[in-house]
C-alpha cells in the first residue's frame, strides 16, 4: 500500500524527470547546444565518477559542516528572537523591519564584508548562512505563536492557568506545524548561503570545487557538483521533514 500510495504521489514527477533527462541527452547528442555550455547527463555522471573522491571525501563534508553549524545557529537565533519579538511589542518593532532589511540586501553584495571579517575560515560561510535561514525561523515562530485563537488562551485563564503554563501548554504545541515548516525552508536556505559564500571565498567546499571548474570551462564538473548539491538540499529537506511528521504524530498521539 505504501509504493502505491508513493507512486500515485511522485509517478508523475519521476516521469517527467525521465522525460526530461532523457530529452536532454539526445539535444545534447545531436549536437543542438554544444556540450561545453550544457553537458549531457551521461557525461555529467562520467565527470563526478572521475572527480567523486574529491566531491564526496573533500568537498561534501567541508559544505555539510558549513551547513549544520549555520542551521544550528539559525534555529537558536531564530526561535529566540521570535519568542522575544512575541512576549514584547517594542521588540517586534525594532527587529521586524531589521529582519525584512536583511533579505533585501543581494548576498553577493553584503559576502564580502564577511570575507573581511572572518578571512576563509568557516565562520565567515556560517556568517552568510544565518543571513540567509535565520529568516524563515524567525516569522514561522513568531506567526506561530501569535496564530494561537484568544479564545484559547481565555479558556486556560478561566481555568486558573498563569502566562507561562499558557506559553508551555498551548502557545508551543499550536507554533509547532509553523515553526517545522519554517525548518524545511531554513535547511535549503543553508545550502545555498553555503554555496554562494564558498563562491565567492573559500579553500574547499562544493561551492569552491564548482567555481574553480568553472574557471577551467570543465561544464561536466561544474554540473556534477551543483547536482551533489541538490541532493545534499533534498536531503537534508527530507530529513526536517521526516522530523516533522514524527514530532506532529507524536502530539496527534499525545
Amino acid at each position: 500500500m505504501k509504493w502505491q500510495k508513493w507512486a500515485q504521489d511522485y509517478g508523475l514527477f519521476w516521469i517527467v524527470t525521465i522525460v526530461i533527462i532523457s530529452g536532454w541527452q539526445w539535444i545534447v547528442q545531436k549536437g543542438f547546444v554544444p556540450s561545453f555550455i550544457l553537458p549531457s547527463p551521461s557525461q555529467i555522471y562520467e565527470s563526478f565518477m572521475a572527480n567523486r573522491r574529491q566531491l564526496v571525501a573533500v568537498h561534501l563534508p567541508v559544505t555539510l559542516e558549513e551547513v549544520c553549524i549555520g542551521f544550528i545557529l539559525s534555529v537558536a537565533g531564530g526561535v529566540a528572537l521570535g519568542v522575544i519579538m512575541y512576549v514584547s511589542k517594542t521588540a517586534e518593532k525594532i527587529f521586524y523591519p531589521f529582519l525584512v532589511i536583511s533579505q533585501t540586501v543581494p548576498l553577493v553584495a553584503i559576502s564580502p564584508i564577511f570575507m573581511m571579517w572572518f578571512g576563509y575560515t568557516i565562520w565567515s560561510k556560517v556568517a552568510i548562512i544565518i543571513l540567509t535561514a535565520i529568516f524563515p525561523v524567525v516569522i514561522s515562530t513568531f506567526d506561530g505563536l501569535k496564530a494561537v485563537d484568544s479564545a484559547y488562551q481565555n479558556l486556560f485563564r478561566t481555568m486558573g492557568a498563569g502566562p507561562w503554563v499558557i506559553f508551555r501548554k498551548l502557545h508551543i504545541p499550536m507554533a509547532l506545524p509553523s515553526f517545522l515548516s519554517g525548518l524545511k525552508l531554513s535547511i535549503v536556505y543553508c545550502v545555498t548561503g553555503a554555496t554562494i559564500g564558498e563562491w565567492l571565498g573559500a579553500n574547499a567546499g562544493l561551492g569552491y570545487f564548482s567555481r574553480r571548474m568553472s574557471g577551467y570551462l570543465q561544464a561536466g564538473a561544474v554540473f556534477s557538483a551543483v547536482f551533489l548539491l541538490s541532493a545534499l538540499g533534498m536531503i537534508l529537506f527530507l530529513l526536517v521533514y521526516a522530523i516533522e511528521k514524527s514530532i506532529l504524530k507524536y502530539r496527534t498521539k499525545a
